[in-house]
């Protein structure tokens, strides 16, 4: 029997039984960043590969078997499951209903195609700084993504100025704002923010 866990199946089936069987060996390796959502935190983890019974998933934070996860490929693709094993920056997840998983891959190539798809946003209520030329001031975010973060202003912040934005940890990025309108805005970073910075929200939360 293999290994699950070199697998990257979630669980093994039982011996016999061929449904069970059949939803293993169609696992699929894929590189995709989706938004996990856990008990009172958001994260973006790497999806390493997936199955109709299950998915393994890659993180640097702690993990614990037996803890519930939500898991969103896509703004219309979401699947829950449980943590089943968790070892070296990844773990495996069972899911609480099997899926097609050639369905889902297809629709998730499908809205990709039909630019659809978007960047997962984590949803945050952090204070940031903006530092331009005539100094630093306070900026609030809603969500951040790798490439953007939205925010909420009060009027003076308008599409196209550019300053330093700097988050807890000292992670800075120079921002532009793309859009502003009715005291909220988009702002995208010139350069991606890292993935493992975005794991867990915790650190940013305000």
């Amino acid at each position: 029997m293999n290994n699950p866990h070199l697998s990257g199946a979630a669980d093994e089936p039982a011996a016999g039984d061929e449904s069970d069987r059949r939803g293993a060996d169609r696992y699929r390796t894929v590189w995709r960043i989706a938004k996990v959502k856990r008990d009172g935190d958001f994260g973006l983890w790497r999806v390493r590969n997936i199955s109709d019974r299950g998915m393994m998933l890659a993180a640097d934070v702690p993990i614990a078997v037996g803890e519930r996860l939500e898991v969103a490929l896509s703004d219309t693709v979401v699947i829950r499951g449980r943590v089943v094993w968790s070892e070296e920056g990844r773990c495996g997840v069972a899911f609480d209903e099997e899926v097609d998983v050639a369905s889902v891959l297809k629709q998730l190539a499908a809205e990709q195609r039909a630019g659809d798809f978007r960047q997962p946003r984590l949803p945050v209520r952090t204070q940031a700084q903006a530092v331009t030329d005539e100094g630093a001031s306070q900026i609030e975010l809603v969500d951040l993504s790798q490439n953007g973060a939205g925010f909420v202003h009060d009027g003076h912040w308008e599409v196209g100025k550019e300053f330093e934005l700097v988050l807890a940890g000292d992670i800075r990025r120079k921002a532009i704002v793309r859009w502003s309108r009715g005291g909220r805005g988009g702002l995208w970073l010139t350069q991606p923010l890292e993935r493992s910075d975005l794991e867990s929200i915790s650190r940013f939360q305000s």
